[in-house]
């Protein structure tokens, strides 16, 4: 079992900078691939970032390339998203996830499961 907990969310203006948080418990967090997904009113829940077992591959959603990065501290058991040049479509609950096998590269959503209560981000105009 493993237990997520995100922070670092909150209000922010349009261009503004947010760094969210992911600590992880529970098992080997550096076997695991990592990742952020993101939730907004009346939408559906989608992939926002991932980062391999060994922090060599991150991958993102179309919309927040060159904007989000992906890092990961194993050393910490935390994983991190910072977001920049944020736009009020940003605006979301944020979730940390984990996949659910090890050694993996955090690139397709079906391969999470396991998730942390989530973490609010709202951008304004």
């Amino acid at each position: 079992q493993v237990q997520l907990v995100e922070s670092g969310g909150g209000l922010v203006q349009a261009g503004g900078s947010l760094r969210l948080s992911c600590a992880a418990s529970g098992r080997s967090f550096s076997r695991f691939a990592m990742g952020w997904f993101r939730q907004a009113p009346g939408k559906e829940r989608e992939f926002v970032a991932g980062i391999s077992w060994n922090g060599r591959n991150a991958y993102y959603r179309a919309s927040v390339e060159g904007r989000f990065a992906i890092s990961r501290d194993n050393g910490n058991n935390t994983v991190y998203l910072q977001m920049n040049s944020l736009k009020p479509e940003d605006t979301a609950v944020y979730y940390c996830a984990a996949e659910a096998r090890p050694f993996g590269l955090g690139q397709r959503p079906n391969t999470f499961g396991y998730w942390g209560p989530g973490t609010r981000v709202t951008i304004s105009s």
